[in-house]
């Protein structure tokens, strides 16, 4: 056990309060990690205001990379000094949905992430809950060895921490939930660190037009640089309309990366018959869609969700992690700002504003431990 300072949850509404907590010992199967980046994603930030339900206290945080520093007595795949970063989706690579391929829904995620212990601590013994296990605002964390990812050379921690994320959940979404097809048409609703992924995807995927869709104009230039064709502000009257007035009868693929009931519809309203939609925001819970059946029974529209890029995360932050060393894939265009750690709190605030792709939180590892060069 080590000890460490964390931003920990410990009231809706509030601040994250920076605190030492314990760090438990790798499990078998587990490594830890020295935190030197984290990415700031809105998924946090719906734990933090409460728009999703969590146990409490709690450390949010999980678009992470680092240093390994331990491993557990069953890890041979990883050793300290590995540059990694973390899949939110360990699996246990022998369900049903692990052999097909989507091991973001393994059907044992419950007993794989099952402890003897608490992961996490306070000095007086309560337990520290950690968003999704793995609990990344915090110096040093845990994480099941099959959820880590090494870092080629030349993928920065800094960046590398995106591709656990925003990234595979953007891309993959285009790639393997919706599965685009060369020379089709997209629209992508919400343009900020996930949508910027789907653009991006959608330009890989050979898509002929792309159609960037937020209500903030920065946001919007942004997206020509990484792919947009066209940029429309998702205030207009009539969202639909204005695609076909673009494109003519609407997409063949749309995306919404904001997580509501209207953004979601409006998703639904964009795609031509035969369209698919595809979800991929996070709607606060309890959210429920109401959409017009006729667009399902005579237009056969499709509808689906894509939750971390609905594939195999290891082998896809790999590849992912590929296509930005060659050039392909942007991703320090992506990072809008890099804070101090102290200086979590005015992140998420900033993240607010929707002015902001991604705020990127650098550990105290990455001043003042040498080890951590290559990390920068």
């Amino acid at each position: 056990m080590i000890t460490t300072r964390a931003a920990v949850l410990t009231k809706v509404g509030e601040p994250l309060h920076l605190t030492d907590i314990h760090v438990d010992d790798p499990e078998p199967h587990e490594v830890r990690i020295a935190v030197t980046h984290v990415g700031l994603c809105h998924s946090d930030l719906h734990y933090i205001t409460g728009t999703v339900a969590t146990e409490l206290p709690v450390v949010v945080g999980h678009e992470v990379a680092g240093i390994v520093e331990s491993v557990g007595s069953a890890v041979t795949d990883l050793r300290p000094g590995d540059r990694v970063t973390g899949a939110l989706t360990p699996s246990c690579g022998e369900c049903a949905n692990c052999n097909a391929a989507r091991s973001t829904q393994c059907q044992r995620l419950d007993e794989i992430r099952r402890r003897p212990r608490p992961a996490y601590t306070l000095p007086d013994g309560t337990p520290v809950a950690r968003l999704g296990d793995l609990g990344a605002f915090s110096e040093h964390m845990l994480l099941r060895a099959n959820a880590a990812v090494k870092l080629p050379d030349g993928v920065s921690t800094r960046v590398g921490c995106l591709l656990s994320c925003c990234v595979v959940t953007g891309v993959g979404a285009v790639f393997r939930g919706a599965q685009v097809r060369p020379g089709s048409t997209v629209a992508v609703i919400g343009c900020g660190g996930v949508g910027s992924a789907i653009i991006q995807g959608a330009r890989l995927a050979g898509a002929s037009a792309i159609v960037a869709i937020d209500l903030d104009e920065q946001r919007l230039r942004a997206a020509r640089g990484y792919g947009a064709t066209h940029t429309l502000n998702g205030g207009t009257d009539d969202l639909a309309a204005a695609v076909r007035a673009l494109l003519g009868d609407g997409v063949d693929y749309s995306f919404e990366a904001v997580g509501s009931a209207r953004t979601a519809a409006a998703a639904l309203a964009v795609v031509r018959p035969t369209g698919t939609a595809c979800l991929v925001g996070i709607a606060p819970g309890g959210t429920e869609l109401t959409l017009p059946a006729s667009d399902f029974f005579f237009s056969e529209k499709r509808l689906i969700g894509s939750y971390m890029g609905s594939g195999q995360a290891r082998e896809d932050i790999a590849q992912f992690a590929r296509l930005y060393q060659h050039g392909r894939l942007l991703l320090d265009e992506m990072v809008t700002e890099v804070i101090d750690f102290d200086r979590i709190n005015e992140g998420f605030e900033a993240m607010k504003s929707g002015e902001v792709t991604r705020i990127v939180v650098a550990m105290p590892i990455c001043s003042d431990n040498p080890t951590a060069e290559e990390a920068r």
